[in-house]
């Protein structure tokens, strides 16, 4: 039966310490931020009839969604917070290609 050390003399270095995330990152979380930033994208995206129209609202929305998501990075749960960065980005690259075939192709910048 093993003895249990004294104390007195030190065995090795003491256990280092285990620090957890109170909110940490899952799949889940990544998941559901992103679709609940690409139902927002939609909703603001519909808004507009045209393609300037269109564009702005997608930067209102997506300006919108990542105050939400720095909130949420900072103070809750920090996967959502992924999740709305990651599609409001990707929204905002859909808008800029938009944006750009209709300059390429009209020859005239539509968001003015």
């Amino acid at each position: 039966m093993p003895r249990t050390p004294s104390g007195l003399f030190p065995s090795g270095p003491p256990p280092r310490p285990t620090y957890r995330e109170p909110h940490p990152v899952t799949g889940t979380g990544v998941a559901a931020g992103g679709a609940a930033a690409a139902a927002w994208l939609l909703l603001f995206g519909l808004l507009g009839r045209s393609v300037p129209e269109y564009a702005w609202w997608t930067v209102v929305a997506g300006g919108l969604a990542w105050l939400t998501a720095l909130v949420l990075g900072r103070f809750g749960d920090r996967g959502v917070a992924t999740g709305v960065a990651i599609v409001t980005a990707g929204g905002w690259s859909i808008a800029a290609a938009v944006v750009a075939v209709r300059w390429a192709t009209s020859g005239d910048w539509p968001l003015w």
